[in-house]
C-alpha cells in the first residue's frame, strides 16, 4: 500500500505532451506533502515516535542509493554531491528530500526527550536543524529547475517551513521566522484550491498546523494581543508540525512559572502558612494552582467533562511531584526539628489538597456516570452505566473522605478551619453512604430481588434524612447538596413503595407462577446449559423451579438414564486345558480282579 502511494507521488510528466525543446530536459513531479505525510503516518509520527521515523528515512536513503548506483564507496567514503546535472530522474530529488527529513526528525527526537534537551543536546539539535534547512534549500533549488510548477511551489513551502522552524528554535529573528511561516501558509492555501480531494485536505491541515506558529511569532514581536490561556489552548492541538511549538510553549510556561515562583515563599492552607524553600516545589505547586484556576474559574462551566478529567490528571502529577521534592528534602534535612516540622506540615497540606481534588474528580466521574444511567444504547454504541459502577465510585468516594478525615484529624493543635473540614468530611461521608445505598438497591431491583431492594431503599431514605437534618443544622448550609438530598429522599421513598407493591404482586401471583413453572419442568429436555439436574441438588436449598429471571427450563433427571457400570462375577475361560499333557494315572488306578471263567468272556 505504501509503495503504491509512493509511486503515485513520484509521477513524471508525460514527455509526449512536452514541446520538442523540453524532451531532453523533462520536468519531474513530486507531491511533496502527500509523500511526506504518508511516510510520517506509517512510520512512527502517528504516535510521535521520531526515532522510528528517522530509522525509516535512513533505510529509505540506503535503498535509493543502491537503486540509483549512487553509493559513496565501499571501503573508503567518497563524497558525491547532487547537482542539477546529476538529477536525471525523480529519485535523486527523493534522496535530497529524505536527507532533509532525516536531519529534521533527528532534531525533533532530541527536542521531545522526556526531561528535555540539555545544553549539549540543544546545540546538537540546532546543528541538525541547520542541516535540514541546508538540504531543504537544495531541494528547492533543484525543484525550481527540474520540477514542474506545483513541485517547485511545494519545495518552496517546505524550505520556508524548515527555515522558520530553525529560527523558531533559536529564539531569534522572529520577524524573519514569521515571514517564512506566512510564505509557507500562502503556498499551501493556494495549493489547497486545486488537485484531488486528498491533497486539498492535506494542504488545509498543514495551514491549520502553521497557524499557531504564526500567532506565536506575532506574540513575540508584540503585534498580537494573544493571552497565555489562548497559547495553552493552541498547544493542545495535534500534528507533527506543532511538536516544536508545543515544546517551545512548555519551555516558555516553565520559565514564566520559575519567575513567578521566585516571589512565592509560602503555601496557605486552612489558615496555616508553610514556608517553601525548594524552587522545584514552588514551581510544581504554582503549576497545580494555575490548573486549579482553569477548573474552578468562571469559564469552568463551559469546559467539557473529558477536558476537566485531563486537567485533574495534570494537577495530580504536579502535586505528586511537589510531594516528592518535599520528601527528598525531609531525607536530606539536618537534625533541625523546626525544618522537619515545617516540611511535615507542608507535606500534610499538599496531601490534604490532593485528597480534596481527588474527591472532586470522583464526583465528576459520578456526574458523568449518572448522565448515562438511564440512556439507551444509541447508534454510536456508547456504553451505558450500570448501578454497580456507581456503587463502585461511591466506594471510592467513601475511601477518599475517610483518608482525608484521618489526615486532617491528625495532629494536636488543630485550628477551627481544620475542624470544619473534618466535619465536612463526615457530612460528605453520610451523603455518599446514602447515595451508595440507593444505587445498591437499584442493582438488586434490576435482578428481581424485591425484599433486598425494599430494605436498601428504606435504609437510603433514613441515611438521606439524617444527612439532611445535619446539613440543615450547619451554619453555612450548601443549598445544592440540600436539594440533591431531598431528591434522593423522595426517590428512595417512592422506589421503596414501588418495590413493596411489586413484591406483594409477585407474592399474589406466586402460586400461579409456581404451577406454571412446575408444568414446564422437563423430565430430561434437550437444554445443555443446566449445570446440574434437580436430582443432583437435593442436598442444597435452591428453588426447584429456578429463579425468577432464569430463562432455562429446569430439568429433573436425564431420561433415558445413562448406562452405569455394574459389578459382576469374573468369567474364567480355561484356554490352556487342551494344550497341557497330563501324566498317566493308570498305575494308581484300582484294577478289577477277574475269575477263571470271566477271562473267557471278558
Amino acid at each position: 500500500m505504501a509503495k503504491q502511494k509512493e509511486t503515485s507521488a513520484m509521477e513524471i510528466d508525460d514527455q509526449s505532451s512536452l514541446p520538442s525543446d523540453q524532451i531532453s530536459n523533462p520536468k519531474f513531479s513530486v507531491n511533496v506533502l502527500q509523500l511526506l505525510k504518508s511516510a510520517q503516518m506509517q512510520h512512527g509520527l502517528r504516535f510521535g515516535d521520531y526515532a522510528r521515523y528517522r530509522r525509516y528515512c535512513t533505510a529509505r536513503l540506503r535503498r535509493l542509493y543502491k537503486s540509483l548506483k549512487f553509493t559513496h564507496g565501499r571501503l573508503k567514503y567518497t563524497k558525491r554531491s547532487i547537482s542539477i546535472t546529476t538529477v536525471t530522474e525523480v529519485r535523486f530529488l527523493h534522496v535530497v528530500l529524505y536527507t532533509a527529513e532525516r536531519a529534521w526528525s533527528h532534531a525533533m527526537e532530541k527536542k521531545t526527550l522526556p526531561d528535555g534537551p540539555n545544553a549539549r543536546q540543544r546545540s546538537y539539535l540546532i546543528g541538525r536543524l541547520r542541516k535540514a534547512v541546508k538540504w531543504a534549500s537544495l531541494f528547492q533549488e533543484l525543484c525550481s529547475i527540474k520540477g514542474d510548477l506545483r513541485t517547485s511551489l511545494e519545495a518552496e513551502a517546505y524550505a520556508a517551513y524548515m527555515k522558520g522552524s530553525l529560527l523558531f528554535e533559536q529564539d531569534q529573528n522572529w520577524d524573519v521566522a514569521l515571514k517564512c511561516f506566512k510564505s509557507a501558509r500562502a503556498v499551501y492555501e493556494e495549493l489547497g484550491k486545486y488537485g484531488d480531494l486528498e491533497i486539498q485536505v492535506l494542504c488545509r491541515e498543514r495551514v491549520e498546523e502553521l497557524e499557531p506558529s504564526i500567532r506565536y511569532c506575532l506574540h513575540k514581536i508584540g503585534e498580537s494581543n494573544l493571552q497565555t490561556s489562548e497559547l495553552v489552548s493552541i498547544g493542545e492541538m495535534e500534528g507533527p508540525a506543532l511538536d516544536l511549538f508545543k515544546a517551545k510553549l512548555e519551555a516558555a510556561m516553565a520559565e514564566a512559572r520559575s519567575q513567578q515562583a521566585a516571589s512565592m515563599t509560602e503555601f496557605h492552607w486552612l489558615g496555616n502558612r508553610f514556608p517553601i524553600s525548594n524552587a522545584k516545589t514552588r514551581v510544581s505547586i504554582l503549576k497545580a494552582q494555575e490548573l486549579e484556576k482553569d477548573i474552578h474559574g468562571s469559564a469552568a462551566d463551559s469546559l467539557p467533562a473529558e477536558k476537566k478529567l485531563v486537567l485533574y490528571d495534570k494537577i495530580f502529577a504536579a502535586y505528586h511531584e511537589a510531594r516528592s521534592c518535599i520528601r527528598n528534602d525531609l531525607v536530606t534535612a539536618a537534625n533541625s526539628e523546626n525544618v522537619k516540622d515545617e516540611l511535615s506540615g507542608l507535606d500534610k497540606a499538599i496531601g490534604a489538597t490532593l485528597g480534596q481534588r481527588t474527591i472532586e474528580r470522583n464526583q465528576l466521574l459520578v456526574k458523568i456516570a449518572k448522565s448515562k444511567l438511564n440512556k439507551v444504547r444509541d447508534d454510536k454504541n456508547e456504553k451505558v452505566t450500570k448501578p454497580e459502577e456507581l456503587v463502585r465510585l461511591y466506594d471510592l468516594l467513601l475511601q477518599n473522605t475517610a483518608d482525608l478525615f484521618d489526615l486532617v484529624s491528625s495532629g494536636r493543635d488543630r485550628k477551627m478551619e481544620e475542624v470544619a473540614l473534618a466535619e465536612e468530611c463526615e457530612l460528605k461521608s453520610m451523603v455518599f453512604r446514602a447515595e451508595r445505598c440507593f444505587y445498591l438497591a437499584k442493582s438488586y431491583s434490576s435482578v428481581g430481588k424485591r425484599t433486598e431492594a425494599y430494605a436498601l431503599y428504606s435504609r437510603a431514605r433514613s441515611l438521606a434524612d439524617a444527612a439532611l437534618m445535619k446539613l440543615q443544622s450547619a451554619n453555612a448550609a450548601d443549598q445544592v447538596m440540600i436539594k440533591e438530598l431531598r431528591t434522593l429522599y423522595n426517590e428512595s421513598r417512592s422506589n421503596s413503595c414501588v418495590e413493596h407493591a411489586k413484591g406483594i404482586m409477585e407474592e399474589e401471583k406466586a402460586p400461579e407462577n409456581l404451577s406454571k413453572k412446575i408444568s414446564n419442568i422437563s423430565l430430561s429436555g434437550t437444554d445443555k446449559k443446566m449445570e446440574k439436574l434437580l436430582m443432583e441438588k437435593l442436598d442444597t436449598y435452591e428453588s426447584a423451579v429456578g429463579e425468577a429471571n432464569m430463562k432455562v427450563v429446569p430439568r429433573i433427571e436425564t431420561f433415558p438414564p445413562a448406562f452405569q457400570p455394574v459389578p459382576r462375577n469374573p468369567i474364567v475361560l480355561d484356554l490352556a486345558y487342551n494344550l497341557i499333557e497330563f501324566p498317566s494315572l493308570d498305575a494308581r488306578m484300582k484294577k478289577d480282579k477277574k475269575g477263571f471263567i470271566s477271562r473267557f468272556w471278558g
